[in-house]
């Protein structure tokens, strides 16, 4: 009998194809802690899932990894869905997974629905019942353990941004049977203290069991029927409790709670002081501006007033007055010209200018200039005017030559 010789591809491929037939293997769910867990920059996760007697190793790809509702973690007990098959290029067989859940959550999962909705139903959830988150606060109350990482993280947190802020501390448990209780009574007691601003409830991480405290519909009531404002913080960001959804602010970490309840003094501080410059600025802009107007309009008043104008009336009455004058003393000098070459015509002509050369007027006693000798003949006296002055003569006797 011959035996078909194959190769390493061939013994693989048919493993591969046994593992991919077989019902079982197709769709499993298998219970273990994880071990080796690795988160790869692809996004996919390689882990190896584990009992006190064996392991398998397992892969979870990027695609079905996006729907975890919580961070994977090495020790953590979980159930674990998929399919086994081959790995040919390496020979090695592995858990190829779909989903992963904490083991025993699927049965606290279904519980944590249930009360969602009943208490959404009820109106717990509603945003119109959602207090306003002061944004000064003082004194703020936190309810959470005394010796977990979640209340260092408040206090580092509350140290940072603002050291004037006081914090009460209601010390509780916040895991257990008892700690529903112990949670309660903590909003209770921070609610009663009438100084106190608003109320953190904290917890670092953990599983959903740890977490259940959160999830009891007595919390919710009480974070409901609490006077002041509830900023939760509880566990990573990926954790959701029925506490979150009846609070009036959630955070998704106790640090980040503390960040939404602590205001920022300092940035506050620089905030104020911008806000002091821009003011500054602004009412020196506004007063410029005013003096700008007010000294333009003191300038226009000036410019108008009567004072002013009265004094530049006097100056244009002096203008207008030493130009009468000069105009009247311009025409005076003319007409001053004009006279005095009308009397160098009149003296040029003046039959009086004749009697330098030896002439004589002869006037009768009328004051009438005598002509000829027959005008003489009829008068009986006559004036004679000389160069020198005139006498007066009575004629006798006219003898013609």
């Amino acid at each position: 009998m011959n035996i078909r010789i194959l190769t390493v591809s061939d013994i693989n491929n048919y493993i591969k194809r046994n593992f991919d037939n077989d019902v079982i293997l197709q769709n499993c769910s298998i219970k273990g802690e994880i071990s080796n867990i690795k988160f790869h920059s692809s996004g996919h996760i390689y882990f190896s899932l584990k009992d006190e007697f064996s392991k398998i190793n397992c892969i979870m790809f990027k695609s079905s990894a996006r729907n975890l509702n919580f961070n994977p973690e090495n020790g953590m007990r979980v159930v674990v869905k998929g399919r086994i098959s081959v790995y040919q290029k390496g020979g090695s067989y592995q858990l190829y997974c779909s989903e992963i859940n904490l083991e025993g959550m699927g049965n606290l999962y279904e519980a944590f629905e249930k009360l969602k909705r009943e208490l959404n139903q009820k109106g717990l959830f509603d945003e119109k019942h959602k207090k306003r988150i002061p944004p000064y606060p003082f004194k703020i109350g936190v309810v959470t353990s005394p010796t977990g990482a979640a209340l260092r993280d408040i206090i580092n947190v509350t140290r940072r941004r603002n050291k004037s802020v006081q914090l009460v501390l209601y010390p509780s448990l916040v895991q257990g049977a008892k700690a529903s209780d112990n949670i309660v009574e903590g909003i209770h007691v921070l609610d009663s203290i009438e100084d106190i601003d608003l109320i953190i409830l904290a917890r670092g991480g953990g599983s959903i069991e740890d977490l259940w405290c959160f999830n009891e519909e007595k919390v919710a009531l009480a974070i409901y029927n609490c006077n002041k404002p509830i900023v939760t913080g509880i566990g990573h960001e990926i954790d959701y409790t029925i506490a979150d959804f009846a609070a009036d602010r959630r955070a998704p970490t106790p640090s980040a709670a503390a960040e939404v309840a602590v205001f920022d003094l300092e940035s506050q501080i620089q905030k104020i002081k911008s806000y002091e410059t821009a003011l500054s600025r602004n009412i020196n802009f506004i007063l410029d501006s005013k003096k700008d107007r007010f000294f333009y309009s003191m300038k226009r008043l000036n410019s108008n007033s009567p004072i002013i104008y009265i004094a530049n009336q006097y100056v244009n009455v002096d203008r207008l007055k030493d130009m009468l004058i000069m105009k009247f003393n311009t025409k005076l000098d003319k007409n001053k010209e004009k006279l005095k070459r009308l009397k160098g015509l009149i003296e040029a002509n003046s039959p009086f200018k004749i009697l330098d050369k030896g002439y004589s007027i002869i006037e009768n006693k009328s004051g009438n200039i005598v002509n000829s000798i027959n005008e003489l003949e009829r008068e009986s006296q006559i004036q004679v005017i000389m160069k020198d002055g005139k006498s007066k003569f009575n004629i006798s006797k006219i003898s013609e030559n």
